[in-house]
């Protein structure tokens, strides 16, 4: 209908006082069963929507949400995440929010927890996560809860009772992706996983895409045993990639399960007179710079600003339009060649 409803509206239609039908959309006090029926036919039938907005800015309350991610200085996948946030905050800056973000080194457990431990002194209404580290991301998502803090993530899921929402890929299937797209471009004669400068058994992201990878492979032409995994990390990734590829001339195609594609790309560029099919992810300008090169084949990208945006647009959803909150927020896996790359750069 085209004239907005007052209370005084539908209390005349409904046959109630004003106060009946503020204490039914407001859901305080106690209203006899057929008053509240008397006024919820009326609210259906006239597809009644309350002002949210308005509504939550009389309230006065300043909803607060935390949002703990990697400082981007150490990695640049993170920036995008960065521009999510900010675009968020612009977006609902007319609304009760604060919204404040707190970086943690990604190469530190001992930084996440000490930034984690200042947010929860800080005493949120939620927390936004990036649970880079699994077994100290389930730890502090239970500190949160026990608080009465709503914690939601994105980028790795982390399966807790505690956590209310995931944003993010399937990164399982990612994992099958990579290795379709390296069973159309070698010969599989004998493929790598190579995982860059992170704890592989706490590190759930790295475990799933090598699953999925693995699984793909076993299922389609039982070629799991004629996949290595190498695990790599700084100051001699270089030193131990070169050798590992000496001794394995074999190798065919490898699959990085990080953002840092570029850095196996450059010594592979640089030392390999053979063509080795490279899948890596995100749209880093090293990564694309390589992609254009023609020495990466494909990236995955992964999305991190959507990723960012729509897990504090989750929890203004809530907050503010008291919507329920969904147990996963799914993003589509978009696979990218130096053909399309320019259409996902901002």
């Amino acid at each position: 209908m085209d004239k907005k409803l007052t209370i005084k509206d539908i209390a005349r239609l409904a046959g109630v006082s004003k106060g009946t039908v503020d204490r039914v959309l407001h859901k305080r006090g106690k209203v006899s069963q057929k008053a509240f029926d008397s006024v919820n036919a009326v609210l259906n039938e006239m597809d009644y929507e309350p002002n949210l907005i308005a509504r939550n800015l009389k309230n006065n309350k300043i909803y607060s949400i935390s949002v703990v991610i990697p400082d981007p200085s150490f990695d640049s996948y993170w920036l995008p995440c960065v521009r999510g946030i900010e675009e968020a905050i612009r977006e609902f800056k007319a609304f009760n929010l604060s919204i404040k973000t707190h970086y943690f080194n990604p190469e530190s457990t001992k930084s996440f927890i000490n930034v984690n431990e200042t947010v929860l002194a800080l005493a949120p209404d939620a927390v936004l996560l990036a649970p880079l580290f699994y077994k100290e991301a389930l730890n502090v998502a239970e500190k949160y809860h026990e608080e009465g803090i709503i914690v939601n993530t994105f980028n790795n899921q982390v399966q807790s009772e505690a956590i209310k929402n995931f944003v993010g890929q399937d990164l399982y299937q990612s994992g099958r992706v990579a290795a379709r797209l390296l069973d159309l471009l070698s010969n599989n004669e004998q493929l790598a996983i190579i995982h860059l400068n992170e704890s592989y058994k706490n590190a759930v992201h790295m475990q799933e895409k090598e699953r999925g990878f693995r699984t793909y492979f076993s299922e389609n032409n039982g070629q799991d045993s004629k996949i290595i995994t190498l695990k790599l990390k700084n100051p001699s990734i270089e030193t131990n990639l070169v050798q590992f590829l000496e001794e394995n001339p074999n190798v065919t195609g490898v699959f990085i399960t990080t953002s840092k594609a570029y850095q196996i790309a450059k010594i592979i560029g640089e030392t390999e007179h053979r063509k080795i099919a490279i899948i890596g992810y995100d749209l880093i300008e090293e990564n694309v710079a390589y992609l254009k090169q023609g020495t990466i084949d494909f990236l995955i990208h992964q999305n991190p600003k959507r990723q960012a945006y729509l897990g504090i647009t989750c929890l203004v959803d809530h907050f503010i339009f008291s919507k329920e909150i969904p147990k996963t927020t799914l993003l589509p896996i978009d696979i990218v060649n130096s053909e399309n790359a320019s259409f996902y750069m901002e």
